[in-house]
């Protein structure tokens, strides 16, 4: 077990990054993270081990630990083989950008043929728009608002989010998480 030093911190600024039993994240993006608090329950409840702590120690009248920087699940959890049809991971899937002019800001999602027109709501038709595109494109097809998509909707995997999620690193990357999360690293032979 390694313990990494880090200058004096509230233990809010201590998240533990949560992996499976194999040594995974549970997800990528957001990244898979509990609360100082909700680690040191899980620790308490038997329901992970501690990988890599903080230097920092949290006291009761009758207790102290040092607060847990990596933990791992007792219990594997088998990944979904497909992700949830979510507005959230329709963006991550389009990688945060409108799918019709590049931009990142004011993001909600196109129906690219419209439910007026038979358009369901599903992978395979719903991208990312930025709001001006989504108000341009109104309630056309693509062939009539000479606007299409850059990549066609589809449904994606599992590890087509994660690797995405690889693409967006969170603000906080605590140096005893490296080892877990692979950011554009490359493997030796």
């Amino acid at each position: 077990m390694t313990v990494h030093c880090q200058p004096t911190v509230s233990p809010e600024g201590c998240p533990a990054l949560v992996l499976n039993a194999d040594f995974r994240p549970l997800s990528y993006y957001p990244l898979s993270l509990w609360s100082w608090q909700d680690a040191i329950k899980a620790v308490f409840l038997d329901r992970v081990n501690i990988v890599s702590h903080y230097d920092r120690t949290v006291r009761s009248p009758s207790f102290e630990m040092r607060l847990p920087s990596v933990v791992s699940l007792k219990t594997y959890i088998k990944p979904s083989r497909h992700p949830a049809f979510t507005r959230f991971n329709v963006f991550l899937r389009d990688r945060f950008s409108c799918q019709y002019c590049g931009a990142r800001e004011e993001l909600t999602f196109d129906h690219v043929v419209p439910r007026s027109k038979g358009g369901t709501t599903t992978w395979e038709n719903v991208v990312a728009a930025c709001s001006g595109c989504n108000l341009q494109k109104g309630d056309r097809l693509t062939s009539e608002a000479h606007m299409w998509p850059a990549r066609h909707p589809y449904q994606p995997t599992v590890a087509d989010l994660h690797q995405n999620g690889r693409l967006f690193p969170p603000n906080y990357l605590h140096d005893s998480w490296m080892d877990y999360l692979y950011w554009d690293s490359e493997l030796e032979p």
